[in-house]
């Protein structure tokens, strides 16, 4: 089974923000479990564990999930999250397909090299 890794913003100013980031990625992910995928969604995860321990700890699990997976399909709003763009630089440094949707994905359509600005 292959494994899909969601990746999109989950930090906000108040609670109901961040909530609607984490339903964005939640989202996704039951799509993609629905098309017979792993879907692995860091928000959900962690959701709300902020203050049990160290934020990096939560970054680095979240990067070695990510090393681990098959590709990456990017959630709305990733161009704004520092912490997406340092899961795109992880993903190509270990040469793991990106999809910026969805449909993207089910088109088997690669991005193009978004993050460098050719959008």
């Amino acid at each position: 089974m292959k494994v899909v890794y969601v990746a999109g913003p989950y930090t906000a100013p108040t609670d109901w923000e961040r909530k609607q980031n984490i339903r964005r990625a939640e989202t996704i992910c039951a799509e993609l479990w629905k098309r017979g995928y792993w879907g692995l969604c860091p928000h959900m995860n962690t959701a709300f564990f902020s203050g049990i321990c160290n934020e990096q700890v939560f970054i680095d699990g979240g990067l070695e999930f990510l090393r681990r997976s098959d590709c990456v399909i990017l959630v709305e709003g990733w161009e704004k999250s520092k912490g997406t763009l340092g899961e795109i630089e992880e993903a190509e440094k270990f040469g793991i397909p990106i999809y910026r949707t969805l449909e993207d994905f089910d088109k088997g359509e690669l991005r193009n090299e978004m993050v460098k600005g050719t959008v």
